[in-house]
């Protein structure tokens, strides 16, 4: 990665000549805790006679550690991970990694503290400070650049361990709860908080060495989050966040207080599907093609897609359709084309599918399995595809009372991250939520989808034969007949007869509000008509509001880039993807198409009639569901009054 005008380099000899306060750290210190509280320690295993069990004698009385410090609050980070998974009186290789990252760590974090205070003035005045020069009218800003610098340390120092230990996880977890630990006297106490309260978790959650990992992992997370919040009130952290610090031999970014991540794929197990074994679902095959080459687009130096600055890249899209149209089909052709264009560029690639394993009937648990989902696929350094299969079932509708607390949850971490006052739209990812019954869908979250995927399945007799064709494979003699396999499936022919389709709406209900608007105004060729046409539908549909119109603006964008980037720019990365920025930038832009009336219409239409079509059936829902409590209750009436006879 290129320096930018704004990272500095943190040099090998800047982070090395800490190693020793690094070590002395975690050989041992003394520290008598100020907020948190001393937890009961984990009891060790039962041994057979004979088998040694030096080093593990822990007392299992709340807040008593027995080390061979003097003082209970004695903290010995080195003697805890020997200690934590075994008597072996030699550590496992993967402790010996913890305790060499943990010490790496440290000395990143005590560099990056020496380079606030010498750019702040803090170093000065510490030296003022110990000489007992300090001027009286200096203290407070003395106070305030302390607080600020253990701030900064303390979120680096957690930043670097979980960046650093992430290629050591494993999907191994443990919840380690709120840190409570964060002092902000000093960077030094601000350290020895952090380190005293992990020596905590560690010696209660670590039972093996995948526990001992996803308990420092859990841990630096929390700290992280804890310290990001605590700094949003804290003054003097502009020269902090408004820098960054390179190291180059870890490949490691410091941007204030955003997490860095360890840019690791995630291993993929699922059949990948060929666009060909896509029968019919044409605009839905066309726009996952598009949209996954237009993640490859996505520049790591840059963070940020051409696409996404041109108006034409979808973050979130909704598949809808009835069961066994071919949803999960298009979600194995999509990840199979981003995994084989990322392994072809040689760049990170993150899937993950947020499911009904996740809503939990711990308070609080379902929303933040429902954030670390969208964390995990947001993450500047990666390319990600999240998907939400069964949204209606994982997310919750706000008023209905069959929705959990769980789906609740998800829900408002879903509207929050997909168009929430802080969602970022880098162009590196893109969220797809699938449903059978997307009328079940909250209205809200539902319109958070920028584009619509109708997944209708097979539809013309062509499409029939050639799904019979695929799905009968080769272990049989009977005779095609009058048909060439997957011609109805070239692409770009089917979508221009799909587009076109839209010209009218499908809807029978929007039929009649575009029949009476073209009455009225004539044909809608002109901005002020086209707007009279969609006042015309928000008068037919309450729910058709402005967050509508942006879906709908954003997809004639998207139609504005109505190509697929050439196959041989994803096939010789060096041609397209290995470009910098601004050249990709100019090479969208020659490939775009200006916008015209028929795609505005088309497009209005598509969206429209997706609401309607889930108004309608939303609607028919609850009727049934009215007609059938009514029957209920006059069979209740009925056997009421027999009895009563």
């Amino acid at each position: 990665m290129s320096l930018t005008a704004d990272t500095m380099e943190l040099t090998e000899d800047d982070i090395v000549k800490h190693y020793d306060a690094a070590v002395a750290m975690l050989e041992g210190f003394d520290h008598t805790p100020r907020i948190g509280k001393a937890r009961a320690r984990t009891t060790a295993p039962e041994r057979s006679t004979g088998v040694a069990t030096r080093r593990r004698f822990r007392s299992t009385t709340p807040g008593l550690v027995t080390r061979s410090t003097a003082r209970p609050e004695g903290v010995q980070l080195i003697e805890s991970i020997r200690a934590a998974v075994s008597d072996d009186p030699l550590v496992s290789p993967l402790q010996a990694t913890l305790l060499h990252l943990l010490r790496r760590a440290l000395a990143i974090s005590l560099a990056v503290g020496e380079t606030y205070a010498n750019s702040t003035g803090l170093a000065d005045l510490r030296r003022a400070n110990l000489a007992g020069s300090l001027p009286a009218d200096r203290k407070t800003e003395f106070t305030e650049l302390l607080a600020a610098e253990a701030l900064a340390v303390t979120h680096v120092f957690a930043n670097a361990t979980a960046f650093l230990l992430g290629p050591h996880a494993s999907e191994t977890t443990v919840e380690v709860g709120e840190v409570e630990e964060i002092l902000t006297d000093n960077s030094q106490l601000a350290l020895h908080g952090c380190l005293w309260e992990l020596d905590q978790d560690i010696a209660v959650h670590a039972g093996d060495d995948a526990q001992l990992v996803a308990t420092v992992m859990a841990f630096a997370e929390q700290v992280m989050e804890k310290v990001a919040l605590r700094a949003q009130n804290a003054g003097r952290l502009a020269p902090f966040t408004g820098a960054s610090w390179r190291i180059e031999a870890d490949k490691l970014t410091i941007r204030g207080f955003e997490p860095a991540s360890n840019a690791r794929s995630s291993t993929l197990t699922m059949t990948f599907k060929k666009p060909h074994e896509v029968v019919g679902n044409h605009i839905a095959k066309y726009q996952a093609l598009k949209l996954s080459k237009m993640l490859m687009a996505y520049d790591f130096d840059r963070r940020l897609n051409p696409f996404a600055e041109l108006g034409g890249f979808i973050f979130t899209f909704m598949g809808d359709g009835k069961p066994g149209t071919g949803k999960t089909t298009l979600i194995q052709m999509m990840a199979g084309l981003i995994h084989g264009y990322c392994e072809t560029a040689g760049y990170p690639f993150r899937y993950q599918n947020l499911s009904t394993d996740n809503i939990d009937s711990y308070q609080g648990k379902s929303g933040q399995n429902a954030k670390a989902f969208i964390n995990n696929i947001i993450d500047p350094s990666v390319i990600g595809f999240g998907t939400i299969d069964d949204i209606d079932q994982l997310a919750g509708k706000r008023g209905d009372r069959q929705s959990s607390a769980g789906q609740l949850e998800i829900t408002a971490v879903l509207m929050e991250s997909f168009a929430g006052a802080n969602t970022v739209v880098r162009g590196n990812c893109t969220f797809g939520m699938f449903s059978n019954y997307p009328e079940n869908v909250d209205d809200a979250l539902r319109q958070r989808a920028g584009a619509r995927f109708l997944v209708d399945g097979p539809i013309t007799r062509e499409d029939y034969i050639d799904i019979l064709s695929l799905l009968m494979g080769k272990n049989h003699d009977i005779p095609l007949g009058d048909h060439e396999v997957f011609a109805a499936q070239e692409i770009k022919r089917a979508v221009a007869a799909s587009f076109e389709s839209h010209s009218r709406p499908h809807e029978a209900g929007l039929m009649k509000v575009f029949d009476k608007v073209d009455q009225t105004v004539g044909r809608l060729d002109t901005i002020a008509k086209l707007g009279t046409y969609l006042k015309a539908i928000q008068e037919a549909d309450e729910r058709f509001t402005g967050r509508a119109i942006k879906n709908i603006t954003d997809a004639v964008k998207v139609r504005a880039m109505d190509f697929e980037l050439p196959d041989e720019w994803m096939e010789e990365p060096d041609l397209f993807l290995f470009k910098d920025y601004d050249t990709k930038l100019g090479m969208i832009e020659e490939l775009r198409q200006p916008i015209t009336v028929d795609m505005v219409i088309q497009e209005i239409n598509r969206y429209a009639d997706s609401e309607f079509r889930y108004a309608d059936k939303s609607d028919e829902v609850a009727i049934a569901d009215a007609v059938r409590d009514m029957q209920r209750m006059e069979e209740a009436k009925r056997r009421y009054l027999e009895q009563q006879g």
